[in-house]
């Protein structure tokens, strides 16, 4: 049995690590990466391929106090109406390197808040898409809405799109919490909204909730996640807030005296997984939960489930392509990132080029240790077989690596001659486990707690 001594001993409480969605992690991203390298990854791409896409919206109506987002408030239609104009200039340069053929798996319109468009302009985007690349079959299109931001005009272009997942932001359903946080959203208005989706036939719901909130205790998040449960949402998302003031200036509107310790961090996420869990939730990964029959359960059942920078995947494309200011692409060859403020990637798409800001290739063994990391975040486990038929290492190699870092978390993490495995009650140290496999230097990312 792991105690929270030994936890705190072994850094979980004080740690600063990197969430993984990428490695390596887009603090190493550098300029060697440019619009040239972007648009020769897109042009190497096979005929057929099947990619994703991912369309950033970075506008929202209100800033809340506790998103680390790169996001812009706007009260006026003009700037997001010329912010589409560039988005549309940009799927029209991207759909003149694609090759011939290529289909989309995927499709997610993140933001910000994509329901901020107008309906007309909704209609417009959608109509470019598909013109870039049409759906494959099974494909899935999912837009991030914000309850205070959507109405049946806007969820009735958006299923007639193709829209077969929606995602909602939930956070917290205490009235105090959500004031605190500067997201005040009624369980009323989200149960109205969730009820109008699945009313226009759109069946697969995503909800994200929060833990280590200012004043959030164990019966205040034990309420929200019973009334997130009553709306039977497919798969949820429970993240750890994480409070960085220094990176996103918003965030000091909230106490951070009001802020749980580490300790209560740790608590308050083993209530919600107790609930979800205790409702018939298949706990994914280490901050996700689904129903048994959702894509991601399915996924993680037959070893298939991926990580990328929506978090969790059930997604196979050979490529992710990101649209919009400070979208970040993945190809076979490495990572891209586009400009973050909008008018430099505005000015870049005026030009004729791709705004790519910032990137990284992959080199030496970045590839091997990107599976050891994916492979201990989704599964928490490491098979041998696969990474010494997939990567060229050793067996012997291998077990040298696993013997490290089990050795580093006092044999907590189990070593086999099948490969590495975490034990449940060793999971909450999972992500500073990952960064044991990390050859950048990882104790620098400051952008998030280990829990």
């Amino acid at each position: 049995m792991v105690t929270k001594t030994q936890l705190e001993r072994l850094g979980l409480f004080d740690a600063k690590v990197p969430r993984y969605t990428s490695y390596p992690t887009a603090p190493h991203f550098s300029d060697t990466v440019g619009s040239e390298v972007h648009r020769g990854w897109i042009e190497a791409l096979p005929e057929g391929a099947e990619i994703s896409l991912y369309v950033h919206v970075p506008f929202c109506r209100r800033l809340c106090w506790f998103c680390a987002c790169r996001t812009q408030g706007t009260q006026s239609e003009a700037p997001v109406r010329a912010y589409l104009d560039t988005l549309l200039a940009e799927l029209d340069m991207l759909k003149q390197h694609l090759p011939a053929g290529v289909r989309l798996s995927r499709l997610h319109w993140g933001g910000g808040t994509p329901t901020l468009l107008a309906p007309d302009m909704m209609e417009t985007l959608a109509g470019r898409i598909a013109e870039v690349a049409p759906f494959a079959e099974g494909a899935e299109f999912s837009v991030e809405i914000d309850p205070n931001e959507v109405d049946e005009t806007r969820l009735a272009v958006l299923k007639a799109a193709g829209m077969n997942r929606a995602s909602i932001g939930v956070q917290d359903f205490d009235p105090a919490i959500q004031k605190c946080i500067g997201r005040e959203q009624s369980y009323e208005v989200t149960r109205d909204v969730i009820a109008a989706i699945r009313a226009h036939g759109v069946e697969s719901l995503n909800a994200d909730i929060l833990f280590g909130l200012p004043h959030q205790t164990n019966a205040k998040i034990t309420e929200s996640v019973q009334k997130l449960l009553s709306l039977s949402p497919d798969r949820v998302a429970l993240y750890g807030y994480a409070h960085v003031p220094w990176m996103a200036r918003r965030q000091g509107m909230l106490p951070s005296d009001a802020l749980p310790t580490p300790a209560e961090r740790l608590e308050l996420f083993a209530t919600a997984r107790k609930l979800f869990m205790w409702d018939g939730y298949a706990e994914i990964g280490i901050d996700h939960f689904a129903l048994p029959d959702d894509g991601l359960a399915r996924a993680q059942a037959e070893n298939r489930l991926r990580r990328n920078f929506q978090g969790y995947t059930d997604d196979r494309a050979i490529a992710l392509i990101g649209v919009g200011a400070s979208s970040i692409s993945r190809f076979p060859q490495g990572f891209s990132q586009n400009a973050p403020a909008t008018g430099a990637h505005t000015a870049a798409i005026r030009e004729g080029r791709f705004s790519t800001a910032k990137g990284h290739a992959f080199a030496g063994d970045d590839l091997l240790r990107a599976r050891l990391i994916e492979a201990v975040m989704c599964d928490f486990r490491i098979r041998s077989a696969e990474i010494t038929r997939d990567f060229g290492i050793t067996g012997a190699e291998l077990q040298g690596l696993f013997q490290e870092v089990a050795t580093r978390f006092d044999g907590l993490v189990q070593v086999t001659e099948e490969g590495l495995f975490i034990p449940e009650d060793a999971r909450p140290l999972t992500r500073l486990i990952a960064r044991a496999f990390d050859a950048y230097d990882g104790s620098r990312a400051r952008h998030s707690s280990a829990i």
